[in-house]
C-alpha cells in the first residue's frame, strides 16, 4: 500500500521514501491492495465487507484497531480468501514487490505461510513456486523502473497447527529457489516454540536461519522459548522484552538494568524487528501505555539493541515503511543519522549471506550519503 503524500523526515524536505531501507516483518497477506482484493474477490464470487477500495481499506484499518492480536488476525481471513490460486498468489506477489520498491525499500524479506493457501487444490510447493513467480516479475518490473531492489521468501508454520516439521521441510526444498528463512505465526499466546521442536531441530540441522514471532502478545517466557527451541536469530516484534529491563530514577538520569534474558539478546545482536502501528494495535504495549511515545523502541535504541522498525502488516495498519520511520522520528526526535542506524540494524540482521549483507549496509549507506 503506498500513499500520495511523501512522508518528511521532520524539520527537513527529505522524502523518507527516497532513502534506501530494510524490511525484515512485512507479511504478504497483510499487504494487499484493496482493489486487488475486490478485483480477487469478484473472480471468486467472495462477499466483501465494502464494494470500493477506499471503503475497504478503511474496514481493515477498523478492524485491526482493537488492542487485540486475537481480533486483528481475524481480518486475514478476507486476505486469505483471495489467494488460494496460483493467479492470486501470483499478483499478490508482484504488486507487493512493487508497493515495495516504491517505497525506496532494497532489500524485503516476505512472510507468508503457504499452509493457508490450499482451499482450492494447491500444494504446498505449488504455493512457493507461484510466490516465487511473483516476486520473480515484480522484482524484474521495479528494477526496469530504476529500483534496486531485492526480495527473499520467509516460509511460515501456523503455531497453532501440527505441520511445523512439514512446513520446515517445504523451506528446505526451495532455499535456493526464493526462500531465505522460516518464522512461525499466528496466535502466540499457549502456543510455544517448543510446540515445533521437531521442525526447529530440522532447520537447525541443515543450518536454516529462523525468526519466530515473540514477545508481541506474549511475555519472557516466549521470547525464551524463540531463543531456547527456536534458536531463533531475530524476534518477531520483541517488545515485551522489556519486561526484562528495569528502569530508577537517579536525580535527572535514568538508570536501566538489564535481566540476563534481555542482557543475551543486546549482547548477541538478535535483532528485534518491532512494528510501531501495528504494536499498538494489538496491544503489544498495553502494559507501558497506549500511544507511540510509549513504546519501547526508543530504550531499546538508546541501550544499543539491534532494534528494526517495521510495518508488519501495510494493509492493516494503513501505513509503509516509510510512513512508520516518520512515525519514531516525530515521536522520539530522531535525524537522518538515526534513520541510517535503524536501517544499519535490518541490513546487518538480513537472512543472506556475509558478503552480500555487506554489500547491503555500502548500499545503504550510500544512499543515506546522497540524501544528507
Amino acid at each position: 500500500m503506498t500513499t500520495g503524500t511523501p512522508n518528511l523526515l521532520p524539520g527537513t524536505d527529505l522524502a523518507i521514501e527516497t532513502l534506501p531501507k530494510v524490511s525484515l516483518h512485512d507479511h504478504l497477506d497483510g499487504g494487499l491492495r484493496p482493489q486487488t482484493i475486490i478485483e480477487l474477490a469478484e473472480a471468486i464470487n467472495l462477499e466483501l465487507p465494502a464494494g470500493d477500495a477506499e471503503s475497504l481499506g478503511a474496514w481493515f484499518a477498523e478492524k485491526s484497531d482493537s488492542g487485540s492480536l486475537v481480533e486483528y488476525l481475524k481480518t486475514f481471513d478476507v486476505t486469505t480468501a483471495v489467494m488460494q490460486t496460483r493467479e492470486g498468489l501470483e499478483r499478490v506477489a508482484r504488486e507487493f514487490v512493487l508497493d515495495l520498491a516504491a517505497d525506496g525499500v532494497v532489500w524485503g524479506e516476505i512472510r507468508w505461510a503457504p499452509e493457508q493457501h490450499l482451499q482450492r487444490g494447491l500444494s504446498l510447493d505449488e504455493t512457493v513456486e507461484a510466490v516465487q513467480s511473483g516476486l520473480e516479475a515484480g522484482v524484474a518490473e521495479a528494477r526496469s523502473a530504476g529500483s534496486s531492489i531485492r526480495v527473499g521468501q520467509l516460509v511460515s508454520a501456523m503455531r497453532h497447527a501440527d505441520r511445523g516439521r512439514e512446513i520446515a521441510e517445504l523451506a528446505l526444498r526451495h532455499r535456493d529457489r526464493g526462500v531465505v528463512g522460516f518464522d512461525i505465526a499466528g496466535a502466540e499466546a499457549g502456543f510455544p516454540p517448543s510446540r515445533l521442536h521437531d521442525a526447529f531441530d530440522l532447520l537447525a540441522a541443515e543450518w536454516f536461519p529462523t525468526t519466530v514471532h515473540a514477545g508481541e502478545a506474549d511475555g519472557l517466557d516466549s521470547i525464551r522459548g524463540a531463543l531456547l527451541d527456536g534458536r531463533a536469530l531475530r524476534l518477531g516484534h520483541g517488545v515485551r522484552l522489556r519486561e526484562d529491563i528495569e528502569l530508577r530514577e537517579d536525580g535527572e538520569a535514568s538508570i536501566a538494568t538489564l535481566g540476563r534474558l534481555s542482557e543475551w539478546v543486546k549482547d548477541r545482536g538478535i535483532a528485534l524487528e518491532t512494528s510501531p502501528s501495528s504494536n499498538l494495535q494489538t496491544g503489544a504495549i498495553a502494559a507501558w501505555g497506549d500511544s507511540m511515545e510509549d513504546h519501547p523502541l526508543d530504550l531499546f535504541y538508546q541501550l544499543g539493541f539491534r532494534v528494526t522498525v517495521n510495518t508488519d502488516n501495510r494493509l492493516m495498519s494503513a501505513t509503509t515503511l516509510s510512513r512508520e520511520l516518520r512515525l519514531v522520528a516525530e515521536t522520539f526526535g530522531y535525524d537522518l543519522d538515526d534513520l541510517l542506524v535503524l536501517q544499519l540494524n535490518a541490513a546487518q540482521a538480513a537472512f543472506l549471506p556475509a558478503e552480500e549483507r555487506e554489500e547491503l549496509v555500502d548500499a545503504v549507506i550510500a544512499g543515506f550519503e546522497a540524501a544528507a
